[in-house]
């Protein structure tokens, strides 16, 4: 469902029985809109993905410094300035602890 307000996507928020805009915290009740498993008015159904890390990221295979895990998401970002080297972020696949390293 989009909000009504800014148009941007929101995701439902089952505990509370609302879709919620992370944007500008709309919130509309479930029972309105287009939901999971239901159908479009057109008769097409619409599937939400609440974890898309799962599918998008690359993983590589490191030492978890809080839990061991071997496993972890990792993404390329600039911290610094332009003429120095990107940082490595990871993200364990087990505890979702995060850490970097400086390249």
């Amino acid at each position: 469902m989009f909000c009504p307000n800014c148009k941007r996507l929101m995701r439902p928020d089952r505990a509370a029985g609302v879709w919620k805009c992370s944007a500008c915290a709309t919130e509309v009740p479930l029972g309105r809109g287009v939901e999971v498993g239901r159908s479009t008015p057109r008769g097409r159904e619409v599937a939400v993905v609440d974890d898309v890390r799962a599918a998008t990221l690359p993983t590589a295979e490191e030492l978890c410094p809080k839990c061991g895990n071997t496993k972890a998401y990792w993404v390329l970002r600039q911290t610094r300035g332009s003429d120095e080297p990107e940082t490595r972020i990871f993200e364990c696949t087990k505890c979702g602890h995060k850490w970097r390293e400086y390249q």
